[in-house]
């Protein structure tokens, strides 16, 4: 009974704790999952505690431990391939300016220059289709600005927007819009440098427990078997494993932080 409660404080204490930092940061899920995941999490803690009353503590613990881990490392690739990617759209924005420009100044029209840009990067095709329609050209920049690293499609709307309005050159004002797109580009990659090594110092703290573990296996002690057979060890390798990715995602959440207003 004991183990129940313990169970159901630590659960209860990480809905509680950890979910606040993130907040805090403006690091929370989107809206339309947001709303779910408390409801997941309450679900998923009911169950532990259902589980421990009716089985073994190590055998059903041990699983979803093992699952918890293999969670984490897929969520952790998953959240490297995000970055990869909108790294690469980033890039295809400021190649895109650069093409625009190029086009509009050899003497293109504007839509036979975003006809152009559609071919090389498909993602620009409903840009290129609503300016070869008659379309909102603006909205449709908008509307794409939505996609991990295609922000800066914002501004380049907006650039369309006010170089249509206004008379002035499409080709120097995408041209100066580039420029400021490398200039924060230079920024991100020197803040990434200078955040790379507190994630990894980050990293190396949490792995340092395994190497303790190794070290306590040489020195004669029998650690596994106590945190793997021990209900308390069970509960004390759970909560330590719990502490551990919360301060991986504590970190991460400040280094994206800074990324973000950096």
């Amino acid at each position: 009974m004991g183990l129940l409660v313990l169970a159901a404080a630590v659960t209860a204490a990480l809905l509680l704790v950890v979910p606040a930092p993130l907040r805090l940061l403006g690091a929370e899920p989107a809206p339309g999952r947001g709303s779910r995941s408390p409801a997941l999490l309450v679900g998923a803690a009911a169950g532990l505690v259902a589980l421990l009353a009716h089985g073994s503590v190590p055998g059903l613990v041990l699983p979803l431990l093992g699952l918890a881990l293999a969670t984490a490392v897929v969520r952790a690739f998953a959240a490297r391939r995000r970055d990869r990617a909108a790294s690469d759209v980033r890039r295809r924005v400021v190649d895109l300016c650069d093409g625009l420009g190029a086009e509009l100044a050899a003497g293109q029209t504007p839509v036979a220059a975003l006809d152009r840009a559609a071919v090389e990067w498909p993602l620009v095709a409903p840009i290129a289709r609503a300016a070869r329609t008659g379309g909102d050209v603006v909205a449709a920049f908008r509307s794409l600005a939505t996609t991990p690293g295609g922000e800066a499609l914002r501004v380049v709307g907006g650039a369309w927007h006010v170089s249509h309005r206004t008379g002035h050159g499409l080709a120097d004002t995408l041209g100066r819009v580039a420029a400021d797109l490398r200039a924060g580009e230079r920024t991100r990659r020197v803040v990434g440098g200078e955040l790379a090594s507190a994630r990894a110092t980050a990293r190396l703290l949490a792995a340092l427990p395994v190497l303790a573990l190794l070290m306590g296996s040489g020195a004669g002690a029998d650690p596994l078997r106590f945190l793997l057979g021990q209900p308390v060890g069970l509960a004390c390798l759970a909560g330590g494993l719990a502490a551990g990715y919360a301060g991986l995602v504590w970190i991460e959440a400040l280094a994206r932080d800074v990324e973000r207003h950096g």
